[in-house]
């Protein structure tokens, strides 16, 4: 029998009882979510961190030691099944020749910008992409460092490493490393082996023509002789010789240049 005057926990304690162990319930459910999100975030920020020292810590290394090898070596001789003809050799062993000759080519205004040339970009957006503008120190950044192909993953990285690089090493040493990981044919890097490859020669003895119809192979390696040029090669050595002259006269080659040559 019901006590008048006496207080009811059914109706009152209980209700307020189911919300508590509820609400508990669900905070013990959502924590598990929080600390695996928060464990992932730090996690994530550990690697990225990692990332960012070990390529520091490469654009430093090799702004003094020769690498022994590239991404894109490594993958040419897996999908060749045989090892790369690479051959290191001083940027004071390569004619002053193929050295200008591939400059003009590639990037004459290689010693006046920080990385990007933002001159040929302009040229290469108004002409709707069909050139490229990537200048010698992205390239070497691109060899040396990352893979090859399209991506806009890569072409960031790319970006933010390419000033490190400027900032870093001297304009001498970007181009001495370009000259040596950059592709010459199938299977065939740096000048020196190139040099032995066409012409049975070192690099430092290459003539004008040869190191102008090298110079030219460079855009398009795989597909390229310097022994047997196309009509439209022989034009572009020819522009590539003159080129060179000119970066000489006009001082454009000075930041790479020795004073004996």
């Amino acid at each position: 029998m019901p006590c008048r005057g006496c207080f009811d926990l059914t109706n009152t304690a209980l209700p307020w009882l189911k919300i508590f162990v509820s609400k508990k319930n669900a905070i013990t459910e959502v924590a598990p979510k929080t600390r695996w999100r928060s464990k992932f975030k730090r996690r994530l920020m550990r690697v990225l961190t990692y990332l960012i020292v070990f390529y520091f810590v490469m654009i430093l290394l090799f702004s003094v030691l020769h690498p022994p090898t590239t991404l894109y070596m490594i993958s040419e001789g897996r999908r060749l099944g045989a090892s790369v003809d690479y051959q290191w050799v001083n940027i004071e062993e390569v004619s002053p020749k193929a050295i200008r000759s591939i400059v003009a080519a590639e990037d004459a205004n290689f010693c006046l910008h920080w990385g990007f040339d933002m001159a040929a970009i302009r040229d290469a957006i108004d002409g709707g992409g069909a050139r490229g503008a990537s200048s010698i120190s992205q390239q070497m950044v691109k060899n040396l460092y990352f893979w090859q192909g399209r991506s806009w993953v890569r072409k960031g990285l790319e970006a933010i490493t390419t000033p490190l690089v400027e900032m870093f090493w001297s304009k001498r040493r970007i181009l001495e490393v370009y000259l040596n990981i950059i592709e010459f044919d199938e299977g065939v890097f740096g000048i020196d082996a190139a040099s032995h490859h066409y012409f049975k020669r070192s690099p430092g003895k290459l003539s004008k023509s040869q190191a102008a119809n090298l110079a030219v192979v460079l855009p398009n390696p795989k597909n390229r002789n310097p022994n047997k040029p196309s009509a439209r090669m022989v034009k572009k050595a020819a522009q590539a010789a003159d080129g060179a002259a000119t970066i000489l006269a006009d001082g454009r080659s000075a930041c790479f240049e020795v004073e004996s040559r």
